[in-house]
């Protein structure tokens, strides 16, 4: 996805003195991926970005296993999770693997520091609650069907203003990106690309901030969160430019594509990385085929585990779900539709759904957490009644 962007005062060529007109020398600073050999952005501070006030306390985390190590179709209903925490501390783990890990959170307190995962690219899905993305880049407006995109090691704060918000959260262990089918050699998107540049946001830019003090920040590190203070506020940027920033593209851009005949999930594929997909189930025709079955047949995928986290709408495959419903479809087991729900699909013109899907390509270990809104008559629903 990354494209160029520049935003406010930058000079006219890398690792040149950069000055205010007051003839203070401004700071570089190169964020990167890969070492030097992948995409960065470099941003012009007022003052140095590694002034470091005080070093605070370290909180460890721990990704529990589920007790219940049962290998089975899965059904948690996340909406029966307690409002708690910030959208950092509030997080509940669902499953996880060593690509990813995946969260919800019903936070209903402010965070009151800026957050840097160093371990973690973050998709911070926002099913309900609107407010700000800040970062040194500027900052990103959200609101319902947003998937925020921070690359790892960007420092931001998120301030959210609904009083009911629901999240969904994955930490990913590589890089997210538009998938490279949809990508010509140039990075651009295709023109049968379901979606166009056009949809994605990138950061407003704000002017920097000229403070000094002492401004808490937490990172994110292997195991746990370790508390920092900044010597001065860091968002005293003056200008940027580069490839590597946060990013927004929200689930109601996502242009289906549709066919004669039944199409598989990876038509649905809305981003990459490294282990795993993010799909797209969004409001669409069905097929036109004379004698289409629109809904989905039964599927065994023997390489990927996959995942459902519903949104809103019609569910045309299923009954017993609701917004907020994680289904877990676990390697060596196949599933479909309900019964009834195959053959009464037949001559149905359209669905109006939205859902997101994460398939994952090693098996995900479910998390203590996911048990307290586990259904545990979910693996029996394709039986009869």
């Amino acid at each position: 996805m990354p494209f160029y962007v520049c935003q406010g005062n930058v000079p006219p060529k890398r690792h040149i003195q950069h000055r205010s007109p007051e003839g203070a020398l401004y700071h570089e600073e190169n964020i990167s991926r890969e070492g030097f050999s992948d995409v960065y952005s470099n941003l012009y501070h007022l003052r140095p970005p590694t002034r470091i006030a005080a070093v605070g306390k370290f909180s460890g985390l721990e990704l529990k296993a589920a007790e219940d190590r049962i290998h089975r179709h899965r059904h948690l209903e996340t909406f029966n999770y307690p409002a708690g925490g910030n959208f950092v501390s509030g997080r509940r783990a669902i499953a996880f693997n060593s690509d990813v890990a995946l969260y919800v959170a019903r936070p209903n307190e402010p965070a009151d520091f800026f957050y840097r995962n160093g371990m973690f690219d973050e998709v911070i899905f926002v099913h309900r609650g609107e407010g700000t993305l800040t970062s040194y880049f500027g900052k990103l407006p959200f609101g319902p069907g947003d998937y925020i995109v921070v690359p790892r090691g960007i420092l931001f704060k998120l301030e959210l203003t609904g009083e009911d918000n629901r999240l969904l959260i994955i930490e990913s262990a590589g890089p997210v990106e538009t998938p490279n089918h949809y990508r010509n050699e140039y990075g651009q998107l295709l023109e049968h690309a379901p979606f166009c540049e056009r949809d994605f946001r990138t950061p407003e830019f704000t002017e920097p901030v000229d403070q000094e003090g002492k401004f808490r920040w937490l990172l994110r590190t292997a195991d746990g969160l370790q508390e920092y203070f900044f010597a001065q506020h860091p968002f005293d940027v003056v200008g940027w430019d580069g490839y590597y920033y946060p990013w927004i593209f929200n689930i109601r851009d996502f242009m289906p594509i549709t066919g004669k005949i039944h199409l598989p999930p990876p038509i649905h594929q809305t981003f990459q990385a490294p282990g795993y997909v993010i799909c797209s189930f969004c409001p669409r025709l069905f097929d036109y085929h004379e004698q289409a079955i629109p809904a989905p047949y039964n599927h065994h995928n023997v390489d990927s585990d996959e995942v459902l986290y519903y949104v809103e709408g019609d569910f045309m495959s299923r009954t017993g779900v609701s917004e907020g419903s994680i289904t877990i479809h676990p390697y060596g087991l196949a599933h479909g539709p309900q019964p009834g729900k195959y053959e009464g699909s037949i001559g149905k013109k359209a669905t109006d759904e939205y859902a997101v899907m994460i398939d994952t390509f090693k098996p995900l270990i479910i998390a203590q957490d996911a048990l307290l809104v586990d259904d545990p008559g979910y693996p029996l629903s394709w039986l009869e009644k």
